[in-house]
């Protein structure tokens, strides 16, 4: 199974690989994103800054939109959920417009938020967070998802710093995205990015056996 990292130029992927690796698994990073969505699976990282996010992914965004809509199984992590959403004020450019709704600055004295925080309203029946039990969180954050009411559904957990509440999980079909870093959230969070892989093979598997 093939694993794309689509990769914005802004840093060190190291972390976020090595949580992805498993037996029967190569994980490859790619910045071309129309490439990027050729695979079995798609990781959006949580490295970067928004507009120049958003700029690496105009030249592919029809084909990763088209792609996530056909069933892609696709992580999107802090800035990478981010990117799932509509538009940011962090900067201009377009998400992918996954989740109907907006990126805002967080509304609190204390930014960026660097450390770890609880997890509320965990949706258990979500495979990922019944896999893990992931409960606390390691967040670098100064911008949060705020979903549109008719996207509300989509959210599997929230999270709040000094009294702003946010999304801090949301799921549209096999697209996941986490405001927080799971691959530096202990072993609770290596077990969701192994979830998701898990999740993915067998998607990729069941594409196998339908020949398509």
């Amino acid at each position: 199974m093939l694993i794309t990292i689509f990769d914005y130029g802004a840093g060190n992927l190291h972390s976020l690989a090595k949580a992805l690796a498993a037996p029967g698994v190569t994980v490859r990073v790619e910045s071309d994103p129309a490439r990027a969505a050729e695979t079995d699976a798609l990781v959006l990282p949580g490295v970067g800054a928004f507009a120049q996010a958003a700029e690496r992914l105009a030249g592919g965004r029809n084909a990763v939109r088209e792609a996530i809509d056909a069933g892609l199984p696709t992580l999107g992590i802090c800035l990478g959920m981010q990117l799932l959403f509509d538009v940011s004020e962090e900067g201009p450019g377009l998400g992918l417009g996954v989740v109907p709704g907006v990126v805002t600055r967080l509304q609190a004295r204390r930014v960026p938020q660097i450390g770890w925080n609880e997890l509320d309203e965990v949706d258990a029946r979500d495979p990922l967070f019944a896999a893990s039990r992931l409960q606390v969180a390691y967040f670098a954050n100064s911008y949060a998802c705020r979903p549109a009411p008719a996207a509300s559904g989509a959210v599997t957990a929230w999270a709040s710093h000094e009294g702003d509440r946010f999304a801090a999980a949301v799921r549209r079909g096999s697209t996941v995205g986490v405001q927080f870093h799971p691959e530096k959230s202990s072993r609770a969070g290596v077990e969701f990015v192994r979830a998701f892989v898990e999740e993915a093979r067998a998607a990729a598997a069941s594409r196998l056996v339908a020949g398509r």
